[in-house]
Order: structure tokens, then C-alpha cells, then sequence
């Protein structure tokens, strides 16, 4: 179990999380963000301290985490950048030790207008890289900012920022839970995936753990396998949120007619590293009462992923250390500048074994 045992604010994360991000991430560039889910608090003023989040793999080993290479989804400090604004939460990043940003939205409830030339300058100057952002895949609105709705705006602005990804936390689920409806999802993703390359960035799908359950007409079928086949790997990228990936594992290694179907997330990774530029590195302490998911979600290094273990193993494939971006998020912090802080911290202090 985690060294330290915190307690999750709503009694279904998931569905928390999904509804949220979809009312922050169908807004357009400069739109107000939708209510925020956490209240304000004061900043942490600690730099990364290696000792401020205790965890597995310390030592003298190289780190693990590769240099340049740690990030934050943004959507984790909603809060403060609601109330402290982009510039002040960027500064206190830096401070903690983030090379990287991935937007949720470009307002995200900010006071005041900020169009996406000072965004984009306010990320550089805090010597941050805007490494990429979620959107809405599809909505019944045709005015509505996603991909399916109004894809050439959503490129025009990522391209604006310049970033070099651009995607969506939606699931494959617009024609519901068929082989044959992923399919056709898969199919406009193939789309978005060719339009983002064509502008030279790379549209990728971030999951959550329903991906991992088995279609509705065929129970031998995962979903995420029809997702991985149909699309095509040049132009769909995979963002692997590794807490909801290994909560995929916990309520679907079994089909629903009670067969076995065991897997390890990290098992799609080293089949295809190429496939995941970006990753959500967030955490969970295993507990069974956590009903449905298995996991309550924690602040990085309060958990039981083992991040060492799967950091390094993506680290041994081709190309590992350079080809990948490691983004930490929390959903609902309990307070998001220490999440943030603590979090960098552990990723820094870990060390790879035998060295």
C-alpha cells in the first residue's frame, strides 16, 4: 500500500474528471473556463527537494527521468491559474523544476483576456515549452470548438502556439461500443491524425480506463486493440494516462463471460513506443474498496505505480529517452502547487538500478 493514504473529494473520479475537462476543453481560445472544482490556496515557495516526496528507487543510479523531458497537464492547477493567472503558476513550475506544459484549454478561467500570442509568451518566458493540448473530439453543436466540428481552427490555434501535439481526452465512443462503431471512429481520427500532419504536429488520444473494457457486440474483443488496429500508427499517436490504464487492468483483465484476459499497460507501450510521444504520469494507492476502480488517485510518489520500473523500461526501447514526454496530473489535488512541487520531486529523485 502508499506511504501516505489520501482521500478522493468525489465518489466517482472518472466520471468527475471526464465531465469537467469536457466543459473546460469545448471552449475556444479565450473563452471563460467552466467552474472550478477545487478552491484556491497558497502557493508553495519550496524549489524541487529531492527529499520532499519520499519514494521507491532512490540512490546514486542515473535518474530515470530523462533531462528536459518532465511536463505538467495544466489541468491539474486550474485553480490557481484562475485565481494567480498563467504567468504566476508558470514562474512557480520552473521553479519546481518543469521543462514542459500541456494545455487544457487556452483560458482555463484566467482573469482577464489572453489571446494565444501572450499565452505562447508567457510559456517561453517562464522557460517552458508548450508541448501540447486537449480538445473535444466531437459535439452535436456544429459552432462547437473540436475536431469533428471545426477541425482547421483547432490546427490554426495549435499551430499558432506552436505545438508540436495536439489532442483529445475524448474516447472512441461517438457511435458507441461496437467493433464496427470504433471503426468509424477510428477512421476520423485517421483524419484529424493526417490534417495535424500535414501541419506538421501529431494528433494523439488520451485514454481513460473504459478504453480497456470489451465491445458490446463482440466480448472477446477489447476495445482498445480495435483502436490501436484501425488506426493508422503514422497518423494517431497515444497519449497513455498510466493511472487510468492501470485501472483498465484492475476491472477488465476479466471478460464479461468471467474468461481471464489479463494485461500490463505497460506491455502496449514496449509493442509499439513509438505510438506514445506523451504520457500522463499520475498515481494510486491499490485499494479494493475503491469500487469501481481499484485506485484512489494521490499526488505522484503517494502511490503504487512503479514508476522507476516503468519509466526505466520505456527508457531501454529504441530511441526511449528522447523520444518520449512525461506529463504529471492529478485530478483533483488537494492543493495543486504541492501536488505539483512534490510530484517533480519524486520524478527527480528517481534512480535506475545497477548503476
Amino acid at each position: 500500500m502508499s506511504r501516505t493514504r489520501r482521500t478522493e473529494t468525489a465518489n466517482d473520479p472518472e466520471l468527475v474528471h471526464r465531465l469537467s475537462r469536457r466543459n473546460m476543453l469545448g471552449v475556444a481560445a479565450g473563452a471563460t473556463a467552466a467552474a472550478l472544482l477545487g478552491a484556491a490556496a497558497a502557493p508553495a515557495a519550496a524549489a524541487v527537494d529531492a527529499t520532499a516526496a519520499p519514494g521507491h528507487g532512490h540512490g546514486h543510479g542515473r535518474p530515470v527521468l530523462p533531462p528536459g523531458r518532465l511536463g505538467i497537464q495544466l489541468y491539474s492547477l486550474r485553480d490557481k491559474v484562475a485565481t494567480l493567472g498563467f504567468a504566476a503558476v508558470f514562474a512557480e513550475l520552473r521553479k519546481y523544476g518543469y521543462d514542459e506544459v500541456e494545455y487544457a484549454g487556452y483560458s482555463q478561467g484566467s482573469a482577464g483576456p489572453i489571446s494565444l500570442a501572450q499565452l505562447k509568451r508567457l510559456t517561453r518566458d517562464h522557460g517552458l515549452r508548450p508541448i501540447g493540448s486537449h480538445v473535444g473530439y466531437y459535439a452535436s453543436d456544429p459552432a462547437a470548438y473540436t475536431f469533428a466540428q471545426n477541425l482547421d481552427r483547432v490546427l490554426d490555434d495549435a499551430a499558432a502556439l506552436g505545438l508540436p501535439h495536439i489532442g483529445t481526452a475524448s474516447g472512441p465512443w461517438r457511435y458507441g461500443s461496437t467493433v464496427d462503431g470504433w471503426k468509424r471512429c477510428a477512421e476520423e481520427f485517421n483524419r484529424f491524425g493526417a490534417a495535424a500532419r500535414k501541419r506538421g504536429m501529431k494528433f494523439y488520444q488520451h485514454n481513460h480506463s473504459e478504453e480497456f473494457s470489451f465491445a458490446s457486440d463482440r466480448p472477446d474483443v477489447r476495445l482498445y486493440d480495435v483502436l490501436l488496429a484501425e488506426t493508422d500508427p503514422d497518423l494517431v499517436h497515444l497519449e497513455m494516462d498510466i493511472f487510468w490504464a492501470y485501472v483498465g487492468q484492475y476491472r477488465y483483465s476479466v471478460r464479461p463471460d468471467g474468461t481471464p484476459a489479463p494485461f500490463d499497460p505497460l506491455d502496449y507501450v514496449l509493442d509499439q513506443p513509438h505510438r506514445y510521444p506523451l504520457f500522463h504520469v499520475k498515481d494510486g494507492d491499490r485499494d479494493d474498496s475503491a469500487v469501481p476502480y481499484g485506485y484512489r488517485m494521490t499526488d505522484v510518489g503517494d502511490g503504487d505505480i512503479d514508476y522507476r520500473h516503468f519509466i526505466s523500461a520505456v527508457n531501454r526501447t529504441r530511441h526511449g529517452r528522447s523520444a518520449h514526454h512525461w506529463q504529471a496530473e492529478h485530478d483533483n489535488p488537494v492543493d495543486s502547487l504541492t501536488f505539483a512541487r512534490r510530484s517533480s520531486a519524486h520524478l527527480h529523485s528517481l534512480r535506475e538500478k545497477g548503476r
